[in-house]
């Protein structure tokens, strides 16, 4: 007996196929047997030609041994004579629209495409150096080294989990049409499921070794050749598995964690800082919510960054107008400062009083480099896809644009950044310059007002029509406290050189 045939996953590997000269085969709908009209058990053979208007279809005998077979039958049809009904072209347009609804209801789960405002930041946040994820750059010819990475990381995932090839690609497939159905069509058509499919196995492994090498005590027991790769391009790689349509469905990637776990809350407790560089060591217990999955690993370091709403936060007061931008200087001004939060989840901004007469804009610290930028970015192109299609408006879903919009609003000079730096919002001496730092957020200025931000405005204007004769007070004080300083200066002066001259005649 012959060894069974060794059976990988390959996208180069056909499988030998034995027709049946009989089966009867559809484009992409192999089929038993053939569908055809017919006239009694007659099947169409020939269509004679015929003067305009007519047309004669001729039948044979459905077999040889038939004798109807002696004569062939002509069947004249008059298309002049007969009334054609045409369906009604409102079903193209339902069909539009019911292709449209459903894009819509998986608008949280696709693969999106970047929005032109993303795109226009050029491709340092858009185009992957390294490694790529999922089709839209399978195929550019620097990304190509990298596939024989994701081959050793799909062995080490195999190997550790103790089950076979068959079973984790298997589970891989069972998701295909799923996942297909999450990506650009227009990028789909043209790729078989004879590419995607392995493409879809080999991504998930890859990333699954990836967030095994995020969590220090996993990274420690990896293979010394895997671990070398990932820890000599950690910054690209970093880079490449956050961009926004370098992502692969949670789905997959779920169906690989199935077979090789990775421990999400210790996950979490390795990246939950990732945009600060001081580390908080106290672990926090992390859980999915039930019936909640993320749509990508993009999605799922935004949960982890962005944190969840608080509940029953309480909404400030209706006003008849806002201001949509405020800067430092004005905020000093009416008595709110700025001030930097312990923790690190973007969710915790607000302004909260600071004893009875001054209050504080709280936000939390950001320690800015390349990669931090990458991830905020991307971040925020995520929600730029998704806000606007949410009937609810909570803080959580528009967080990181938010954020990077009131950052945005205190910095028009590099004098500002630094005003940032010295109140410890702004962290670290090894990131961007402040001349980076002012370019990168003033390239951000045009962001969609996210709900944390109009929050925010809200509760400013109502400290302004609460508090309407501290805050002008705390103005007048503000701005001539130069010669308020003077005034009181002098008089001190003054007061001394009384006291000396009494000492003097005194004497």
């Amino acid at each position: 007996m012959e060894p069974a045939a060794a059976w990988v996953p390959w996208d180069l590997q056909m499988a030998n196929w034995t027709m049946d000269p009989t089966a009867v085969w559809a484009p992409g709908i192999p089929v038993e047997y053939a569908s055809t009209e017919t006239f009694g058990s007659c099947h169409q053979t020939s269509v004679p030609a015929r003067s305009k208007g007519e047309q004669v279809v001729e039948y044979g005998a459905a077999t040889q041994n038939d004798h109807i077979e002696k004569a062939a039958q002509e069947f004249v049809v008059d298309f002049n004579s007969m009334e054609m009904k045409i369906q009604d072209p409102i079903h193209v347009f339902q069909e539009a629209a019911h292709e449209f609804k459903e894009d819509i209801n998986m608008v949280e789960k696709k693969i999106h495409r970047y929005p032109a405002m993303i795109r226009a930041l050029g491709d340092q946040y858009t185009v992957p150096t390294t490694v790529a994820i999922g089709p839209y750059h399978h195929y550019q010819e620097h990304l190509k080294q990298a596939e024989k990475v994701k081959h050793v990381a799909a062995y080490h995932c195999i190997r550790e989990s103790g089950c076979s090839v068959e079973e984790m690609y298997g589970a891989v497939v069972s998701v295909g049409n799923d996942a297909r159905r999450l990506y650009d069509k227009d990028v789909m058509a043209g790729i078989s499921d004879n590419e995607f499919l392995p493409m879809m196995f080999y991504d998930a492994c890859f990333l699954v070794q990836y967030m095994l090498s995020c969590i220090p005590s996993d990274i420690a027991e990896m293979d010394p050749s895997l671990r070398g790769f990932i820890e000599s391009n950690e910054n690209d790689i970093d880079h490449d598995v956050m961009l926004l349509d370098n992502q692969l469905p949670w789905l997959v990637v779920k169906a690989i964690l199935r077979f090789r776990p990775v421990p999400l809350e210790a996950l979490h407790n390795s990246l939950k800082g990732c945009l600060q560089d001081r580390k908080d060591n106290k672990e926090n217990a992390f859980v999915l919510d039930d019936g909640y999955e993320p749509p990508h690993l993009l999605g799922l370091l935004r949960l982890f960054v962005v944190g969840r709403s608080k509940a029953n936060l309480k909404p400030p007061n209706e006003t008849e107008s806002i201001s949509v931008s405020v800067s430092a200087i004005e905020l000093a001004e009416i008595g709110i400062t700025l001030k930097a939060n312990e923790t690190t989840e973007l969710i915790d901004m607000g302004v909260k009083k600071n004893g009875t007469l001054f209050s504080e804009l709280h936000l939390p610290p950001l320690s800015l480099n390349r990669s931090r930028a990458n991830w905020l970015v991307n971040m925020a192109a995520l929600e730029l896809c998704t806000m606007s299609y949410r009937d609810d408006i909570e803080d959580e879903y528009s967080a990181v644009c938010s954020y990077l919009l009131l950052l945005a609003m205190f910095v028009d000079r590099e004098e500002d950044v630094h005003e940032l730096r010295k109140k410890h919002l702004l962290q670290g001496g090894g990131g961007f310059t402040n001349t980076e730092t002012l370019e990168f957020f003033t390239s951000l200025q045009d962001l969609p007002l996210g709900s944390s931000y109009v929050r925010i405005m809200k509760e400013i204007e109502n400290y302004k029509i609460n508090r309407p004769v501290r805050t002008k007070v705390h103005a007048f004080v503000y701005k001539n406290k130069k010669t308020i300083v003077m005034f009181f200066s002098g008089i001190g002066a003054l007061v001394s050189i009384i006291g000396t001259l009494k000492s003097l005649k005194v004497d």
